[in-house]
Parts: structure tokens; sequence; C-alpha cells
């Protein structure tokens, strides 16, 4: 795929000509589907509003510990990096926003950047600290931990990055700063559990008085790696403390790789949502951990069970689905093209987020307070099986998009770069 790079740029025209084509063929799809679930206007309308932050770290070819492959066409600046989403959000719609990882992108004119977005219809979501590595010129070393460490100037200086993070946040109009921390330990007895938890916690609490009073602080949660005997926040009731200690505006992140191996997922959505502590994904997949593969493509069944629990859970709390949690994908390509990967991870958001909006929720309901067993199964696993694609490509229409997004990035548009 990667050596097929045109210098060709879409536009309107090309996305109009090929709905145009293939016009035919999804309103087919689409009347067949209409003819076998009711579809309200209001879901086509959630579907258009809905949106998933693009990472600004997934846009280059990713890799393993063991090595990279880099491919052509990869961008080489924050600048190109917007242009790149603003592709997909051409193609799609519904990838309207770009969440920057700090020091690895660090606008030079937040202003400048910010109207750049603007001309390709972008926002700017969540910013992410970067504590999990030492960077260049950097004067103490995480080799130990960061906002946990025993050395309070180390800790320090941790807290000061996330709170520089957070000033290119406010330059470029974004409301929330990601915490994530490879904070833990590698052996038993090389920390102690309550001193640490106690760091980190001081730690935060310096960045959350920092934080300016529209802004949310999200803590991301992760069961292990690099640390593989603790991690200082190693799971959703870890990073929950945190939260309710912290104050109104902190709120646990869910990153679906960061678990044990079949841990309940859905479960903790639901818990965190009736807490109101659930503040926003990092979407990808994974086979054994954190894998980052492409969001749905092991395990879409839980994908769609994720999205069930959050459709209800919100519903409940009276929520926007597009505006009160942080939809972002965390994801790492080492042998696709980063594009057409994220392509196909937000179509698989948003086919799962679908699916669930056509639960028979009533129906539900009433089956679980008659503890009718399959009942409530076969009304899951009904909207699960119901192929929602051409809903999806009516609110990519809609909105100015591609039926099928996927199908025109791959291997025909790319942006033409040396």
């Amino acid at each position: 795929m990667k050596s097929k790079i045109h210098d060709s740029k879409i536009t309107q025209q090309h996305i109009e000509a090929h709905n145009e084509r293939h016009f035919a063929k999804h309103k087919k799809r689409l009347d067949f589907l209409t003819s076998e679930v009711i579809v309200e206007w209001e879901i086509l309308q959630k579907l258009m509003d809905f949106q998933v932050a693009i990472p600004s770290w997934a846009l280059g070819t990713g890799g393993t510990r063991f090595g990279r492959f880099p491919g052509g066409g990869e961008p080489r600046s924050l600048e190109e990096k917007i242009e790149d989403v603003g592709l997909l959000h051409a193609l799609n719609r519904t990838s309207g926003a770009i969440s920057l990882h700090i020091p690895w992108d660090i606008p030079e004119d937040g202003q400048a950047i910010q109207e750049l977005a603007a001309s390709h219809g972008l926002k700017f979501d969540a910013v992410n600290s970067n504590t999990f590595q030492d960077q260049q010129n950097q004067a103490l070393s995480y080799k130990f931990g960061s906002l946990q460490h025993v050395d309070k100037a180390v800790r320090q200086q941790a807290i000061e990055h996330n709170i520089e993070v957070i000033k290119h946040g406010v330059a470029l109009g974004s409301e929330a700063i990601t915490v994530w921390l490879s904070d833990g330990s590698c052996f038993p007895g090389q920390l102690n559990f309550r001193s640490a938890f106690q760091n980190t916690l001081d730690s935060l609490r310096e960045i959350y008085a920092a934080l300016p009073l529209n802004w949310k602080m999200f803590i991301e949660y992760k069961a292990f790696e690099p640390n593989f005997y603790s991690m200082t926040v190693g799971d959703w009731g870890q990073s929950l403390l945190y939260a309710n200690k912290l104050g109104d505006k902190a709120f646990t992140l869910v990153d679906l790789g960061h678990h044990l191996p079949n841990a309940n997922i859905e479960q903790i959505v639901a818990l965190l949502l009736m807490e109101g502590k659930l503040g926003g994904f990092h979407f990808n997949d994974s086979k054994y951990g954190d894998d980052d593969l492409t969001v749905g493509s092991i395990r879409p069944y839980q994908l769609f069970l994720i999205f069930n629990e959050l459709v209800e859970g919100m519903n409940a709390r009276g929520m926007n689905h597009s505006t009160d949690l942080g939809w972002m994908i965390d994801a790492s390509h080492n042998v696709k093209d980063p594009l057409e990967d994220l392509l196909q991870s937000v179509e698989a958001i948003q086919i799962a987020y679908a699916q669930a909006l056509l639960v028979d929720r009533k129906t539900l309901n009433e089956a679980q307070l008659e503890n009718d067993t399959v009942r409530c199964q076969e009304i899951l696993q009904a909207a699960y099986r119901t192929d929602v694609r051409a809903l999806v490509a009516e609110a990519k229409l809609a909105s100015g998009g591609g039926a099928d997004a996927a199908w025109i990035c791959f291997g025909k548009w790319k942006l033409g770069r040396n």
C-alpha cells in the first residue's frame, strides 16, 4: 500500500463522485436494513454527531521493541499530522479532533496550529503528558518513577512537565489532560506501596490545582508494563481512588488494552458511569495484552457490549453522547498503513455504537426484571447481529463524507510526500 503514493489530494468532488457511483448499492442496503429494523432519525443524528479523536502519535508507522518498519509518506511534523487527520475527517466526518502527546508534538505557535486545524474542520481533544521516558536534556531520570518517585526533585520535574502540557493545551483550545504513568516496581520490596500511592496523589494534586476551571483530568490506568510486579495506577479502582480524592474535575480514563486477560470491561464502564467518574476512552483491541490492534479486529462482540453499557449508562444520567465523554483512539501500527488502520478503527467504533443504539432497552429491562436469561441474550444478540454498515454509511453521507470511507482510501488516495 505504501508504495502507491499519489500526488493527488482528495477533494469534496472526489468524495461526491464516489458516492454517486455507489449510491444505488448503498440505497439497496439501506432499504433492506430499514425494512427489517425501525431506525428513528434520532439514531442517525447521534451517529452524525459522534466524533472520535485521532492521536497524533498514531499517524506514523508503529513498531515493537524488536524493530520498526517505516513506510513512505509518514508525517514529518505536527502540521503534516494535522493534514493527515484532516484527510481522515474529510472521508468519514467522524474524526473531527486530534489528541496531542507532549513533548512529541509541541506546537511552536499555538494560535497558528489551532487555525490550521480549524481549516480542516478539526479541534483539539485531550493533551497527553509523557513522564514514562526520559527526554533530551532532561535533568533527572524517570527510571524509578515520576510522580511516585522517592526523590521530591524528580516528582517536581514531572509535575512541572504536566503543568506545561496544560499550558500548551490551553493555547490549542483543549479542555482536558490525560495522565498515564508507567510508575511502579519490577520486584517485590522495591518500593513501599502506600508511600508510592501517597507521593503520586500529592503530585496529582499539584497538577489538578493548575487546571483551568473548565478542564478535566483523565487518570489512565494499566495493569502491567513497563513494570510487571506493580503499577502505581494499576486498575480502575486505583484510578477511581485518585479521581475521588482529587475532586470533581478528575475522572478515570479506560484504555481497552490496559486490563488483565478476560477482564469484564463492560462492567467496569457501567460502574464508573454510575459513579459519575468515567472520563473517556482509548479505543484499541488485543489478543493477549496491550496489543494496540485495530479496534474491533479481535473482540467485536465485547466492543458492542461496552457500547451497550455506555448507551444505557449515559441515557440514565442524561448525558450528551458526543460531548460528555472523551472518545479517543490509542493504537499502534506495525504492518498496516496508519491512515487505513485508523479508518477501520473509527468504522468499527461507529458500528458498535450504532448496534448499541438499536438495542430494545424497554424490552431488555422487562426481561431482566423477569430473570428471563434467554430473552436477555436474544435481545442483545439481535442488535449485535444486525448489519448496520448501511446506517453508518448514511450518517457519513448526510454529513458530507464518503459512504465507504475505507474503500476510497485503500491504496488510492495518499498524501504525496517525498
